[in-house]
């Protein structure tokens, strides 16, 4: 069972099809990236919609008779003997020798008026996946602290009009003041209030005090939090990192802290990205490939 038809999930079927083994994807829909646009920085489908990945993905798997797929939402899962029990929206149950948990991480972006019509497009939390479209535009970093040094600094590789919004969290040091000085950024310790903007394209930040700055692009903190109590469930434990975040724990080989579940892709990372969703996914289906063969034939397992 493959819990999640994203990047890595996709990546994972496709790897799993290939190798005749019988996999079930089943998908919620609701990918973290379909509020964006386009995807930046992906080979083969850099600027094309997230959508038409996904959709290729399923496309492609179709040449597996091993792999089905299916739409609905894993809502319990249990271990019993040689394996699991899922049980999906609708009553339906599966058992599984292995799971591989792909379903992707929810983004918790600042709860602010105006943040929400424009997550995605004009308010984002990565400049690798967003900067070239803000590429000379004037815009804010929203972050705090040793966060905000870096993020400031970080977007002037995409323009020369950057303002750090510390939203009067934090004092900066007088070091982190001149590097901040040396490259141009300027630093507003101004409360955040609202964002202003129309069909999905920011306007300006509004402040406690009544006053606007216009900006046409903000980045912002939005750490990822688990979808669903499913990891929980199976017994696969979180390590909380520097950023705030809920990744699973897995080890070198995409094992999760119960055996024979495994994950791949943003619910296990801190740094989410979809090129690498793709090579961990594939990568943890020849891993789970490898530990069938050691049930079928007794052979060593993890592989030397």
């Amino acid at each position: 069972m493959v819990v999640g038809a994203g990047a890595a999930g996709l990546s994972a079927a496709l790897v799993l099809g290939r190798a005749r083994r019988k996999t079930l994807v089943i998908d919620a829909g609701e990918p973290s990236n379909r509020a964006a646009p386009v995807i930046g920085g992906l080979l083969g489908f850099d600027q094309r919609p997230p959508d038409e990945l996904y959709a290729t993905g399923r496309s492609q798997l179709e040449a597996y008779p091993s792999v089905q797929f299916r739409s609905g939402e894993v809502l319990e899962g249990r271990a019993v003997d040689h394996g699991f029990v899922l049980e999906v929206a609708g009553g339906d149950q599966v058992r599984a020798k292995r799971v591989l948990l792909a379903s992707g991480m929810s983004y918790s972006p600042p709860q602010l008026p105006g943040v929400a019509d424009l997550w995605g497009t004009s308010v984002f939390h990565c400049p690798f996946c967003h900067g070239w479209e803000m590429r000379d535009k004037k815009l804010a970093a929203l972050a705090a602290g040793e966060q905000g040094l870096h993020t400031a600094l970080m977007l002037r590789g995409w323009t020369d009009d950057v303002v750090l919004l510390t939203d009067g969290r934090t004092q900066l040091s007088p070091d982190d003041q001149r590097i901040l000085d040396r490259a141009g950024v300027t630093v507003d310790d101004r409360r955040v209030v609202e964002l202003i903007g129309a069909d999905r394209q920011l306007e300006a930040v509004a402040f406690a005090d009544g006053d606007r700055l216009a900006r046409d692009g903000l980045l912002v903190e939005a750490p990822v939090r688990q979808r669903s109590p499913l990891a929980q469930q199976l017994g696969a434990t979180c390590t909380p990192g520097p950023l705030g975040t809920e990744p699973l724990t897995v080890d070198e080989i995409a094992r999760t802290s119960t055996s024979g579940v495994f994950a791949a892709g943003d619910v296990c990372t801190e740094q989410p990205h979809i090129a690498g969703a793709i090579a961990a996914g594939a990568e943890a289906a020849m891993i789970i490939v490898q530990s069938l063969l050691a049930d079928d034939f007794g052979l060593p397992y993890p592989p030397a």
